[in-house]
């Protein structure tokens, strides 16, 4: 069948740390083969055991006994036997002679062969550790191939393992210790094709320990751009003096991606989804990474294993929002953090420019709400008096009670000046001076009304002494729902950095943290109310006859474009595929391909917009200012994008 998660990038990978007995090898053999039998049967490319799994860790002078590791051999021949039937690549731990010198070896077995036999470079011998009372490190090979069954097998710690498959899987080996150096192996593995290493491993388990290696894991996987797997030793080893908890790990360029529970003697496994794309872009676009690059100098062996074409479900956690953390703690974290990087900007370009007054459009909306806050917060921070901000709400058409009860309110709680100046008189005489007919609801209806309430604001900033502050956000900005010369300008946006999605949880954060016991009711019903510029006139019962993702989309589709569109540059199919799975119950596929199609006509089309952009902060991975992290020129087709949007099926 076809590797429909090949396809789109991806390779299912597993780590486990089987059921052992100390030096019973017969036992640990069957163990690794049933773990390694059920990762074929889900797809598995790859499947990692822990550091000398095939004896177990804690054999001690066990090791230099001839009849233990003549056994491990036996059992390498039993385990390259059994690999003909199984197409997924595994890395095991075993004791290896070679030259009259013992090694910590792992070994890469797949498509019937050993493929390869990686030694442990650095040996740990102090506290609790004495493997150089046994081992010699890889820096004292003196040989690069070792003979087995009368083979000749790649032997060296300068070994890259290239597993084959739609995308490129690299694999690189380091093993315990090696991880826990001030420069792992990892980092020339990576520089020289790895974007996965593995890790067999026999971390004894003390207070604290744990949180200590999955920060290691996790950070080794961000520093070099790869998936680490990480397979720990379990509580079978023996408990002379340590105990050895099973603690596996699956990371993914920062991010854990799945970790086993620890102490349980029976075999404990993991089996998630890498995306191979996602290392590869940020490989590309991280410039310090590529000029890192230097001659190749390791060994590339090649694979050639069966068919192991994984099952859907995709084995990985999609968010629906990537931009907003689904745990409450660290969404309130980001939040914060949030709103102290954009009232520190604001604040700076106060302090730059030398004025104490702004001046801020509020609709009772989430975006001119969110900026309102910033400008209470970064007036706070200098010491300035609130009533130098300067807040006008400009009722039109469209202006629902709420929204304008909301603004006021907001603003005099606030401590902000209050300043309500209506519109309607202003547009109509527009309308009539360039022969408009006001019945005529279009474009025109709409964007005079929005460049009006510029006009209002920019000349009130003149008249003060001050500068007018945005209101928009990152959504907003990818699709260009701003009036050109209208919305569309400021001189500091506060907001250009904050996608929609997460604008709603900073105001409800705001409301609960910041202004709990003087506007916390307010603010969540601002959070609360439809998205809508107001532009329309109501409907005969006074409701909105306009809410902005009837017509433009909804925006955590859109959130969700964007992210995986500029964070990482993914092909619109790849998009489908993750989008189809994130929302699965929510949209039917139709329907998100109608609106990533929306996305990107708007995208596209929308750039003129984007190149001329007033200044703001950066506040997370994804920007699109003209000035840093997006150039892209104004008229560029977006035809390639769309056919295969069309094309596309599940």
């Amino acid at each position: 069948m076809p590797d429909k998660l090949g396809k789109h990038g991806f390779a299912r990978v597993a780590t486990a740390s089987p059921e052992l007995r100390v030096a019973d090898v017969a036992f640990n053999v069957g163990a690794i083969v049933a773990a390694w039998q059920e990762f074929a049967a889900q797809g598995a490319r790859l499947a990692v055991f822990p550091e000398l799994c095939l004896t177990g860790y804690t054999c001690a002078d066990l090791f230099l006994d001839a009849t233990l590791r003549r056994a491990a051999l036996e059992a390498l021949a039993t385990l390259r036997a059994a690999s003909v039937k199984l197409p997924t690549a595994i890395v095991v731990g075993l004791p290896l002679e070679s030259q009259n010198r013992l090694y910590n070896v792992a070994a890469v077995i797949g498509g019937g062969e050993i493929l390869g036999l990686v030694p442990k470079t650095h040996l740990p011998n102090y506290t609790e550790f004495y493997e150089q009372r046994w081992f010699a490190s890889a820096n004292e090979t003196l040989a690069d191939v070792v003979e087995i069954d009368g083979d000749e097998v790649p032997f060296g710690a300068d070994l890259l393992f290239d597993l084959g498959g739609e995308s490129p899987c690299i694999v690189g080996v380091e093993i315990c210790e090696d991880l826990w150096t001030v420069q792992p192996p990892s980092g020339k593995l990576a520089l020289a094709g790895a974007n996965v290493i593995v890790n067999p491993s026999a971390s004894d388990e003390l207070l604290g320990k744990a949180d200590y290696r999955r920060a290691l894991v996790t950070q080794q996987s961000a520093r070099t751009y790869s998936a680490y797997l990480y397979a720990g030793a379990g509580p079978g080893e023996s408990s002379t003096d340590l105990v050895y908890s099973g603690h596996c790990m699956i990371a993914e360029s920062g991010r854990l991606l799945a970790e086993s529970e620890r102490f349980h003697f029976a075999t404990q496994s993991l089996v998630a989804d890498i995306d191979l794309d996602h290392l590869n872009q940020d490989r590309l676009r991280n410039s310090s990474f590529s000029e890192s690059i230097v001659a190749n100098e390791f060994r590339v062996i090649r694979a050639s294993l069966g068919d192991a074409s994984p099952a859907l479900p995709l084995q990985r956690d999609v968010k629906r929002q990537p931009f907003v953390p689904s745990d409450p703690t660290r969404r309130a974290e980001r939040c914060r953090e949030i709103f102290a990087i954009q009232a520190t900007g604001l604040a700076k370009r106060l302090r730059h420019t030398g004025t104490q007054k702004i001046v801020v459009g509020i609709s009772g909306g989430l975006d001119s709400t969110l900026a309102l806050l910033v400008a209470v917060e970064a007036f706070d921070k200098l010491g300035l008096d609130r009533a130098g901000i300067v807040a006008i709400t400009m009722p039109g058409f469209g202006t629902t009670d709420r929204t304008k009860n909301n603004a006021t309110q907001l603003i005099e709680v606030l401590g902000a000046e209050l300043r309500t100046i209506s519109i309607d008189a202003a547009c109509r005489q527009h309308f009539a001076d360039i022969g408009h007919d006001e019945s005529e609801h279009n474009v025109v209806y709409e964007n005079t009304q929005a460049r009006e309430r510029t006009q209002i604001l920019m000349n009130v900033a003149n008249q003060v002494g001050g500068f007018v502050l945005g209101t928009g956000d990152l959504s907003e900005a990818a699709l260009g729902w701003c009036t050109y010369a209208g919305d569309h300008i400021s001189m500091y946006h506060v907001n250009i950095g904050v996608p929609k999605t997460l604008v709603r949880y900073i105001v409800d954060w705001c409301a609960d943290e910041r202004y709990a016991d003087v506007a916390q009711a307010l603010l969540h019903d601002i959070a609360e109310t439809p998205i809508t510029p107001e532009l329309l006139p109501l409907d005969d019962l006074g409701q909105l006859a306009q809410k902005t993702e009837e017509t433009v989309g909804p925006y955590e589709l859109h959130d969700f474009f964007l992210y995986y569109v500029v964070r990482f540059g993914y092909r619109p199919g790849k998009i489908l595929f993750l989008a189809t799975h994130a929302f699965d119950g929510a949209y039917d596929t139709v329907t998100i391909k109608h609106w990533l199609t929306t996305f990107y006509r708007r995208f596209f089309s929308q750039q003129f917009k984007r190149s001329c952009f007033t200044d703001g902060p950066k506040v997370g991975t994804v920007s699109l200012s003209p000035r840093g992290d997006w150039r892209m020129p104004s008229d560029a087709v977006s035809k390639l994008w769309l056919e295969e949007v069309e094309q596309w099926e599940e």
